[in-house]
């Protein structure tokens, strides 16, 4: 479970959100030395350190590159990109690398794991999953990126057989040893581009999902995606492929506008609580991965019929009036954004900005008619906006987010909504895009 070189020196645990702060205490209540570093300093990272065991050695505000270069291992917290100062340290002197999620699923040997990674979906696609499993009285959970450290679960004596696991790309880069039951590769789109040096890099990076296939793994893929379809194919084992736009293991039946397994009909479109095809194939991805799981299809459709989607995904926050109040700050990239504008099916205003994340916002612009109206811009990417979206002439931009909601308030249509899909990272402006996403809320429960 832990190498025993681990024990000849001293782990350093790099970043102290959640994640960090579960494998310190993991590491730490078995006995290894621990370094737990990270580059902030706020309240919430003090309070965070102060519930460490004593044993662990905590630093905030900066990380000691020397000490993390001399470490028997190096574990990454998720939001730690793979050019960091600490992490390029590390790689310097040829000290191990792995993700956290690496570790809890080194410990993890007794769980099954249902892996779902992709550009956009991932969080959707695991709530449904696990939504669908415990429905149907089939133990289980979601953790990784969603929320809960899979690491924070190995002490967790009430845990299930079942974990569903969100799974980013940089958590795939240091996770040699993670082996999905079941994968799930939701769609492909650029995306990290300030961060990954090519689209190629990016993608490699979600090849790695496939890295320990065998003939006992089951693999859920995009069967409309042609990217996606490509880094799958040869992976060993069983592939299971949704659809919306014909027939598949798992697919949206236009003409009866039922979601159907393969033959079977689950459930009408209609009696979907989520707005947008790209919420069908997150349900159509989460029905393979439960049935492959063993959930049966009349179990699967209840499950399906009680799913409310998570919060800043496409998330109808109010009508006001007449006006509806849409939350996708989620949307943190063009093509989440792009998911959002062909969701639309009333005239609205958009509101778009923060920090841009190396992607050119030009395909959008198609996407704005028929129904756009106004394009509120904001924060460092607005210029960026204005210009690029420009020659559509439904462009003004605001310096501040608060600005930028208000002003929607003011152009919006009678009968139309407010959009909020900001196609950037909220960095700019807010610590993550939850804090954007409430800000929003906030703003609507106001009115």
């Amino acid at each position: 479970m832990i190498p025993d070189a681990w024990r000849q020196g001293e782990v350093a645990v790099v970043g102290l959100g959640r994640s960090g702060i579960a494998a310190s205490t993991w590491l730490a209540s078995r006995g290894l030395s621990v370094y737990a570093s990270d580059a902030g300093r706020t309240p919430a990272l003090e309070s965070a350190a102060r519930q460490l065991p004593p044993t662990v050695t905590v630093e905030l505000g900066r990380h000691d590159l020397g000490r993390i270069a001399r470490a028997r291992a190096v574990i990454v917290s998720p939001g730690v990109p793979p050019d960091a100062p600490p992490i390029a340290a590390a790689r310097g002197a040829g000290v191990e690398i792995v993700a956290e999620l690496d570790l809890g699923a080194r410990a993890l040997t007794d769980a099954s794991l249902i892996v779902v990674t992709g550009t956009n979906g991932k969080t959707t696609t695991t709530r449904c999953v696990a939504h669908l499993l415990s429905e149907a009285g089939v133990p289980s959970t979601a953790a990784g990126n969603i929320g809960r450290p899979l690491t924070d679960l190995v002490n967790d004596p009430q845990r299930p057989k079942w974990i569903a696991v969100e799974v980013s790309s940089f958590q795939l880069h240091d996770s040699p040893h993670l082996v999905p039951a079941i994968g799930v590769l939701t769609n492909l789109a650029p995306d990290h581009l300030d961060r990954y040096s090519s689209v190629e890099a990016y993608y490699a990076d979600k090849r790695l999902l496939f890295r320990n296939a065998s003939e006992a793994s089951v693999w859920v893929v995009n069967g409309d995606d042609a990217a996606v379809c490509e880094l799958a194919r040869g992976a060993r084992g069983r592939h299971l492929n949704f659809s919306v736009r014909g027939p598949a293991d798992a697919w949206l039946d236009r003409t009866s506008g039922d979601l159907m397994l393969d033959r079977t009909a689950l459930v009408p479109r209609t009696s979907l609580h989520l707005l947008g095809d790209h919420n069908v194939e997150n349900v159509l991805a989460a029905a393979l991965a439960a049935w492959a799981a063993g959930v049966d299809p009349a179990a699967l459709a209840q499950g399906i019929e009680s799913f409310r989607p998570p919060p800043h995904r496409l998330e109808a926050v109010r009508t006001v009036g007449s006006i509806t109040w849409i939350n996708d700050s989620k949307a943190t990239n063009v093509a989440a954004a792009a998911v959002a504008l062909r969701a639309m099916d009333r005239p609205y205003v958009l509101v778009a900005g923060g920090h841009p994340k190396g992607e050119s916002f030009v395909p959008l612009a198609a996407l704005l008619s028929p129904w756009c109206r106004r394009v509120i811009a904001y924060g460092e990417a607005a210029p960026q906006l204005a210009s690029q979206l420009g020659p559509t002439g439904l462009v003004e931009f605001v310096e501040r987010f608060d600005d930028a909601v208000s002003r929607a308030a003011l152009v919006v249509p009678q009968g139309g909504a407010v959009l909020l899909s900001p196609a950037c990272a909220s960095f700019d402006q807010f610590r993550n895009f939850e804090e954007r996403g409430d800000r929003f809320r906030a703003f609507v429960e106001a009115l």
